[in-house]
């Protein structure tokens, strides 16, 4: 059992690895858009393209423990050790698969590192929309809207 545990938090410690790796690719890519007053399909635009880039990382994660499934024979074949997977990771759990009573521990480290992998993108998701919020705000503070033309019709500030 203490084998497949090390076993279990080793493959954590590669998820970690490939989350952190990928957000690290993620932040030196994105770049807030030049105009002032950031528009609503270029907001939209980021976070469609920071939500598809964690979905990739973690479907990376859950590979590489499908691969362990089907390496270690824990699983009758390959679609199942990824359909396992993919229920385990996203603490889904049907319950249709299971894994060998002495891997069981293995497919609990697969849980909670899916728990803990999803929290780091939304994480992530909420720090990369305060910065662009951010930088929309300055920009706005530095460069205020400029004047329409329009007269104030006495409504009070």
């Amino acid at each position: 059992m203490i084998s497949k545990l090390l076993l279990g938090l080793a493959l954590m410690a590669g998820c970690v690895v490939v989350h952190a790796s990928g957000v690290t690719w993620a932040l030196r890519r994105l770049r807030a858009p030049q105009q002032r007053g950031l528009q609503f399909w270029a907001l939209t635009w980021i976070c469609i393209r920071v939500a598809a880039w964690m979905i990739f990382c973690h479907m990376i994660e859950i590979c590489l423990w499908g691969l362990l499934y089907v390496w270690r024979g824990a699983m009758p074949d390959t679609q199942s050790a990824f359909y396992f997977s993919v229920v385990t990771y996203t603490t889904t759990g049907y319950g249709d698969l299971v894994l060998p009573p002495e891997w069981r521990i293995v497919g609990g480290v697969e849980a909670l590192t899916g728990i803990l992998m999803c929290g780091a993108s939304t994480a992530f998701f909420f720090a990369v929309l305060s910065r662009v919020h951010a930088i929309d705000v300055e920009s706005q503070v530095h460069h205020p809207p400029e004047p329409t033309g329009k007269v104030d019709q006495g409504r009070g500030v």
